[in-house]
């Protein structure tokens, strides 16, 4: 039997904290290793019990959750590249990071993107829509729908306070490092395209596809294709409405 998806759970109010606790403790494959009440804590707290997902409130006191994700992941980076990529134990790097937030609101759903969450969950969702999205994220793919991320991004790279800009000299080497074959399955990505539709417009089969996208994201540094996304638009692989 796999060992237990570890969960460390953040949020300002501690009967928040302790009814997330009831619920996922009744699961015999996910374990609370730790509770935080804001993100100071919480980043403290995660690079001391090393969990595979962290289920992060938005607003608390101090410094709120989507700072805390933002140096979270930004630790977690670093420390990939200094330790050569090595694999977590889930199969990837790192903690994976849900946004939890009673507010149901596109720019918060970007701004989580862009902070590196991997998925985003409405407080009022249902104790099998948390334990669900725990599994997905905990195996290594994004929680959102492709086409979802995709429209949210769409939205605000057009936007004139967020347009898309030419990648950094940092990321410009990452692209760099793509084979032809790789761009075209990042660019497929962007689109919300699912393996079996890239191996169908590239004429790959789903096997190469997913060793294709596997690469992409290990060279550009990236935990999921949600993030995959993310980075396409703002880096000006694609476009608005391409």
């Amino acid at each position: 039997m796999a060992e237990p998806l570890r969960v460390v759970v953040v949020d300002d109010h501690v009967l928040v904290r302790a009814g997330f606790r009831i619920i996922l403790q009744a699961e015999d494959d996910i374990e609370v290793v730790g509770e935080a009440a804001d993100g100071a804590r919480a980043i403290d707290l995660v690079a001391a019990v090393a969990p595979d997902v962290v289920l992060m409130d938005v607003q608390m006191p101090g410094m709120d959750g989507l700072e805390a994700t933002r140096q979270i992941l930004a630790a977690e980076r670093a420390a990939r590249a200094t330790n050569g990529h090595q694999e977590h134990r889930a199969g990837r790097s790192g903690p994976a990071v849900i946004i939890l937030t009673t507010f149901d609101r596109d720019d918060y759903l970007f701004a989580a993107l862009r902070a590196g969450a991997s998925g985003f969950l409405l407080k009022n969702s249902t104790p099998e829509d948390l334990i669900d999205a725990i599994h997905v994220v905990g195996r290594g793919d994004a929680l959102l729908a492709p086409e979802i991320t995709r429209r949210v991004i769409e939205q605000f790279v057009s936007a004139p306070a967020h347009p898309p800009t030419a990648p950094s000299a940092t990321n410009a080497a990452k692209l760099a490092e793509l084979t032809d074959r790789e761009t075209e399955v990042l660019r497929e990505l962007a689109g919300g395209a699912s393996n079996a539709e890239i191996a169908g417009k590239l004429y790959l089969g789903e096997a190469t596809v997913k060793t294709h996208v596997s690469r992409v994201l290990m060279k550009l540094g990236l935990r999921d294709r949600t993030q995959a996304v993310v980075f396409a638009y703002e880096n000006g692989v694609v476009r608005p409405g391409a």
